[in-house]
């Protein structure tokens, strides 16, 4: 094992020793804090569903965690990278893999450590835990023995059961293969392929690469002893399937590599050296997958030679073969449809899915999780990065689909695209949020000015909302020169129009502009010479474009506070009503769904009227998102006005339920019992919010607003959106200084949606 640095053990340590232990826990999915729902949960309620699946065994996947539950076993026989360590020190692994499950595809795992190493033993043990599961994940079990083992089980239960190790590297590696015969157009049926390697990885990668359609007389496969050969009498039945005829067999892996076209590697680091890479054919195919150390070295293979397409299993290099690509969603769909088996269809169909999705073009935001400029289909890039989320709907679709065709599955989809939309569902409560507003962005997307455009987030942003079809024709000021060096040097693919309102060639629209904004202004002090300066301040320009119907929504802020971003739009766009004032809406998105917090960017101390109107305005914009607005007016005391602040919230409450008494609204609240209905049930059954979860909160000054979102978006553990202005007389909307690409492109998409609201 090569030695780990120290900085590396030492961190590991503490993130595995962090209180609590581990990387896993089970959390409730059902009310548990009364006694009725514990009467529920167990006795005397849990005996109906028991009953229920008496009578048809079928109803535990509706009554359990069965059918979204899958063991990941071993008996640690053959951890990657360290070998026979046994059943108890290999539970880190298990609980990574369970991590991995549950955070790509939603499922949930328990890590079963079984401490036997007899095979027959192993599976009776497998199949008598089986009926807890909806699948089997066999993990890190040596070679033969794990043959035999996947075998049993598959044979002898009637849910899934894979071998990672060795199929989801066949699966993963065989998208790649196909993408990397493709890229350097040869034919499959005609390349010559070694294999390095005879374990259960490499075996059940030389099986998928057959069905691909490699032949099995242009595959040599080579052992610790040397190429598989008929005259070998030290071969088991897996090694035996693709041994060579002993008059036609090279003894040496230096020998049989020459002129070959792919060299599979499955075994130690360094065996395939320079001379071996050199002569092998044109544009050599290397898959170098020994952990931690390849075959070859990534950038020795490349300097070798400049044609080699060459991926590894390590996350450091480009074209990593990484398992998580795969496994979970193979058994995302396979759970789904209640499969009886993974057969050779369905690993095909996720072969082919991951394959194809590595020839589309990759969203921005995949490039912005990596780091990397542009990623795109070629010699880097031969197979989808891991935190590419089509991943869950490609592959997971498409081996439902293979079940259900082939007839292996219990249960069948008929709308696939509701199917799509809980697959995306599963990926957490801020996904699901963020595709309802993207989904309703797109139904009319809208021309942005972005007044900040020589920033790169910015520019980064576009793409994103441009690929997500939630704009069209964008618009950029600043300056032209600095923009377009941004756009080439970052290889970014825009369609926009720039606009530097400080260049001579705008004079003509500038002065237009100036004469617009001096009429409006000129009794207030503001003179024609004036205007034209504040025009060519980006901020004034871009508002003046909405204004003027040459734009849907103007977007500013990144470079400067707030306050000098507002005072502009004010000026040009104005309030909708001259007796108004605007606020500051932020969306924050949690487990209890969005959460709407006003006003936390504009009036320092509102009057009670003013509290009104924010809170009749933000719970307009809730409605819009077909959510209805339960509010709670915010004060440090709970219905107490003995203070200047609560009385001003209590006034307001009054106001609003004798104006509006169909309206949830009540106050004066504390945070903590507006979130919390038992607390507040408890204390004061008499509030309009009892039995309703508040999701408006309108706090009564700045101060407490601006800190409180400023300390929760400072945590970093939940995302928002924002802030949303609301009160202006067009769209037009203030970025945070130094906002993230997402944040960029969150706000963006609320614009947008706030452009459709106006034109409706």
């Amino acid at each position: 094992m090569k030695k780990v640095k120290k900085n590396i053990r030492e961190e590991s340590l503490i993130y595995h020793s962090k209180f609590p232990s581990g990387k896993i826990k089970i959390t409730p999915t059902k009310k548990y804090n009364s006694q009725k729902y514990l009467s529920l949960a167990y006795s005397p309620g849990v005996a109906e569903p028991c009953k229920e699946i008496v009578r048809n065994p079928k109803n535990v996947y509706k009554y359990t965690s069965k059918g979204n539950l899958v063991a990941v076993v071993t008996n640690g026989s053959a951890v990657l990278g360290l070998g026979n360590i046994g059943a108890l020190a290999s539970k880190p692994v298990m609980e990574g893999k369970a991590l991995l499950f549950k955070i790509f595809s939603g499922i949930d795992v328990f890590d079963i450590e079984i401490n036997e190493s007899d095979p027959k033993k192993f599976i009776k043990i497998v199949k008598s835990i089986s009926p807890t599961f909806g699948g089997i994940n066999i993990e890190d079990i040596k070679s033969p023995e794990a043959f035999n083992i996947e075998r049993t089980l598959k044979k002898e239960l009637d849910i899934p059961v894979m071998h990672d190790d060795q199929d989801g590297t066949a699966i993963i590696s065989g998208a790649a293969l196909l993408n990397a015969i493709y890229y350097v157009k040869k034919n499959i049926n005609k390349v010559k392929m070694i294999i390095n390697g005879a374990g259960s990885a490499a075996i059940s990668c030389a099986r998928i690469y057959k069905k691909l359609g490699v032949l099995s007389k242009n595959i040599m496969m080579f052992d610790s002893k040397g190429l598989l050969h008929n005259s070998r009498n030290d071969l088991n039945k897996e090694k035996k399937e693709f041994s060579i005829h002993e008059n036609n067999h090279f003894f040496s892996l230096k020998e049989a590599i020459k002129n070959s076209d792919i060299f599979i590697g499955l075994s130690i680091g360094g065996i395939l050296t320079t001379d071996m890479l050199k002569s092998m054919a044109k544009n050599p195919i290397v898959f170098a997958m020994a952990n931690p150390d390849p075959e070859i070295d990534y950038n020795l293979a490349l300097k070798t030679r400049s044609d080699v397409i060459i991926a590894t299993g390590r996350s450091d290099y480009p074209n990593q073969v990484n398992n998580v690509i795969g496994f979970p969603y193979i058994f995302r769909g396979a759970l789904d449809v209640q499969a009886s088996i993974i057969n050779d269809e369905m690993k095909l169909a996720a072969v082919y899915a991951i394959a194809s999705l590595a020839k589309e073009p990759v969203p921005e935001q995949v490039n912005i999780v990596y780091n990397k400029k542009n990623i795109f289909f070629g010699k880097e890039y031969i197979i989808p990065k891991p935190f590419d989320n089509r991943l869950l709907p490609r592959v997971s679709i498409a081996v439902a689909k293979a079940a259900i065709s082939t007839g292996v599955a219990k249960n069948s989809i008929s709308n696939w695209k509701v199917y799509e939309e809980t697959l995306f569902d599963r990926m957490g409560y801020e996904s699901k949020i963020l595709r309802m507003i993207e989904n309703r962005a797109r139904t009319s997307p809208k021309k942005i000015v972005f007044c900040n455009g020589d920033e790169y987030n910015i520019l980064k942003a576009i793409n994103i909302l441009n690929e997500k079809g939630i704009i069209h024709s964008p618009i950029v000021l600043g300056n032209e020169n600095k923009i377009n060096n941004l756009i080439k040097e970052n290889k970014l693919d825009l369609k926009l129009k720039i606009i530097d309102p400080e260049d001579e060639k705008n004079n003509e629209i500038i002065d237009n502009y100036a004469k617009i904004l001096w009429k409006r202004r000129c009794r207030k002090g503001l003179t024609l010479y004036e205007s034209k300066i504040r025009i060519k301040n980006n901020d004034h320009f871009g508002s003046m474009m909405v204004d003027q119907n040459e734009a849907d929504v103007v977007i500013t802020g990144y470079s400067r506070n707030f306050s000098l971003s507002l005072k502009p739009i004010l000026e040009v766009i104005g309030r909708k009503k001259s007796d108004f004032k605007v606020a500051g809406m932020i969306i924050l998105l949690t487990k209890k769904g969005p959460l709407f917090l006003a006003d936390t960017a504009v009036i320092i101390d509102p009057t009670s009227e003013e509290l009104a109107r924010i809170a009749l305005m933000t719970s307009h914009v809730v409605k819009e998102f077909d959510i209805e607005p339960h509010i709670a007016m915010l004060s440090f005391q709970n219905f107490s006005s003995h203070s200047k602040t609560s009385n001003k919230v209590s006034k307001t409450v009054s106001f609003l339920h004798k104006k509006y008494p169909n309206l949830i609204v009540d106050g004066e609240l504390q945070p903590d019992f507006a979130l919390n209905k038992f607390l507040l049930s408890s204390k004061f059954p008499f509030s309009k919010l009892v039995k309703k979860n508040a999701n408006i909160f309108i706090f009564p000054n700045l101060e407490s607003s601006n800190l409180t979102y400023k300390f929760i978006r400072g945590l970093g553990d939940i995302k928002t959106i924002g802030p949303i202005m609301l009160g202006m007389n067009k769209p037009a909307h203030i970025m945070q200084i130094q906002s993230s690409i997402e944040e960029i492109v969150n706000l963006s998409t609320i614009a947008v949606i706030d452009a459709q609201i106006r034109n409706n």
